[in-house]
């Protein structure tokens, strides 16, 4: 019995490593068809239809992507999303999956507070800018920035998405702690939050495994707007806090 167990988990092992070969090598197949494309979202002179053009395509390159690698992504609750209104939307984080999935689903134009490392990358770097507000978290005056440029965004009537953990979750709970600075955003602007529920990252790319993928149906569920008028930041960043933890934990694929 321990020997057949122990056969099933090195096949499983194996298997998973293949698999994200395979999902790295259609990831950059499917990224070079769709870059050119996605960069003719620079000529708009209408900064919010240019990023709704590049949302589109990200859109586009997923639905692609995502069942290909026997990935596929089920949307919920986008009805809480008002014609004519933006929101700053927070999103759970438990694998580097759920990057390339989230913001694609938003209704509408939107930017994602990401990690400026990664515009380092050679042409995905390009790709990335034009998606994100860059914030380097090691330096107080790009945070600094950054919040000012998250502000830029919102004025311009396009939604915002962010990670409230900051990094992945690496607990064996629903989720970490948050951080407040999407809550202040929140306040100050008087926008509300969509939080919204990934589930079926972790299961496909658990957080203590390197380079390591299994086909796993993903789920996706917007949640209805949570008003910043009237609260305290931190009130705020422990409404949506319980909100996401109560749904994380009694919600399905």
């Amino acid at each position: 019995m321990r020997t057949n167990q122990s056969n099933s988990n090195l096949f499983k092992e194996i298997f998973a490593r293949i698999w994200a070969v395979w999902a790295l090598v259609i990831f950059v197949i499917t990224f070079l068809i769709i870059l050119l494309p996605s960069m003719a979202s620079y000529l708009f002179k209408n900064y919010k239809k240019g990023q709704q053009y590049f949302i589109f395509l990200a859109k586009c390159w997923m639905n692609v992507w995502l069942p290909l690698i026997g990935c596929p992504l089920k949307v919920r609750g986008k009805e809480n999303f008002i014609e004519g209104e933006n929101y700053i939307v927070t999103f759970n984080h438990n694998a580097l999956l759920d990057v390339p999935l989230s913001a694609p689903y938003v209704p509408g134009a939107n930017k994602t507070i990401a990690k400026s490392s990664f515009a380092k990358i050679p042409l995905f770097g390009w790709y990335y800018t034009r998606g994100s507000v860059l914030v380097d978290r090691k330096s107080e005056k790009s945070r600094v920035e950054s919040f000012e440029k998250m502000k830029a965004v919102l004025q311009q009537n396009m939604h915002l998405c962010i990670y409230p953990e900051g990094t992945r979750n690496r607990t064996n709970q629903p989720l970490k702690d948050f951080y407040e600075g999407a809550f202040k955003l929140a306040v100050e602007t008087g926008k509300p939050i969509i939080p919204c529920i990934i589930k079926g990252t972790k299961e496909a790319m658990p957080i203590h495994k390197t380079f390591y993928l299994l086909p796993h149906p993903l789920s996706m569920k917007f949640l209805a707007p949570v008003s910043a008028q009237n609260i305290t930041a931190k009130e705020l960043k422990q409404k949506v806090f319980d909100l996401m933890w109560k749904e994380y934990a009694s919600e399905k694929l």
